[in-house]
């Protein structure tokens, strides 16, 4: 198994498909990446030698990939949590940001259903 980034990739996959294994690299950058390193991207991981690996590691490393980005991307809602604004508000309070309806669905982001008991009738 090939590791880039710290990350191990399947040997019995494409090039293209494997890098994608990478947090932050998806198809059309592994495919430029493995443009650029000269490594024909139909060719399985196994097939690589370890220049072709060496190379392919130099490309990646100028990407922000992995812990970088994933610690980037906290800080940025971090952010928003802090100045209050509209977004930051529906994070810390575990709701969907971008305009969906909450009613019925939304059920990823507001968790399991907390069933609400009804109000007792009065007696006469």
């Amino acid at each position: 198994m090939a590791r880039i980034a710290g990350v191990d990739i399947p040997k019995q996959k494409r090039g293209v498909i494997a890098l994608t294994y990478i947090f932050g690299i998806g198809k059309s950058r592994a495919q430029e990446i493995l443009e650029k390193a000269k490594v024909n991207a139909d060719t399985k991981v196994s097939d690589w030698n370890d220049d072709e690996i060496g190379r392919i590691r130099d490309m990646v490393s100028s990407y922000k990939i992995e812990g970088e980005l994933r610690s980037e991307n906290q800080l940025n809602i971090k952010r928003l949590m802090d100045i209050g604004c509209y977004r930051g508000i529906r994070h810390r309070s575990g709701l969907p940001l971008r305009g969906q309806r909450t009613k019925n669905n939304s059920r990823t982001r507001k968790g399991k259903r907390k069933t609400v008991a009804n109000k007792k009738k009065a007696t006469k």
